[in-house]
């Protein structure tokens, strides 16, 4: 595990992900069209996530949704932003795509827990913290696993899990999961939500 984790796995990622963001170019350049045209010229969501070791980068992803406002000048729900394209986006997880960029600078891996807001830092307990003990990824062992559709406990015994159990055969095995997840539709929202609800602290464990 160490060996494959400290030598092999950033270079497979490195490789992997150019690869693969060359293949999809095509894709990324009409979905970015798309929602330029959707978003009043704004495709791309960048914000700040913490990495391994909790160091902060911009994560960036395609921007599903809107900035639509109410009269008092504050946001919609997520599901009144969300747009036609966004949601075609979102269900078939294209909007990960741009996320490469991050494998491809090394601030993210392929696998791995996914980077969460930078706001959770200090909610974390001294296990769900360990989640920051390897580089976040695209997809892991959580999303695999219920992905938006679990609850937070169970999500970071899932994050926790494999960063005690990295190898290669894992990896492998999360990938091929993940395409089947993507291909299903499966877990991309909670329950009654567009997306996940927030993360409040351990309270949400259970």
């Amino acid at each position: 595990m160490k060996v494959y984790s400290g030598f092999f796995k950033r270079p497979v990622d490195f490789i992997v992900s150019l690869s693969a963001f060359v293949v999809l170019l095509p894709v990324f350049v009409v979905v970015t069209l798309l929602l330029a045209i959707a978003n009043n010229g704004k495709p791309f969501f960048l914000q700040a996530r913490p990495g391994k070791g909790g160091l902060i980068f911009r994560v960036i992803k395609f921007k599903t949704m809107n900035d639509r406002k109410n009269e008092q000048g504050e946001l919609l729900s997520d599901a009144e932003r969300l747009t036609s394209v966004g949601a075609f986006v979102r269900k078939t997880s294209l909007d990960e795509i741009p996320q490469l960029l991050n494998v491809i600078k090394g601030e993210m891996s392929l696998i791995g827990p996914r980077p969460l807001l930078v706001e959770y830092l200090p909610l974390y307990n001294e296990v769900q913290r360990r989640r920051h003990e390897v580089r976040p990824g695209i997809t892991g062992w959580a999303q695999v696993n219920g992905r938006n559709a679990i609850s937070w406990g169970e999500k970071f015994r899932y994050d926790v899990w494999y960063v005690d159990n990295i190898s290669f055969l894992l990896d492998v095995k999360i990938i091929l999961r993940t395409i089947v997840k993507v291909f299903k539709s499966e877990g991309i929202s909670a329950e009654g939500s567009v997306t996940i609800e927030r993360f409040r602290g351990s309270e949400q464990e259970v």
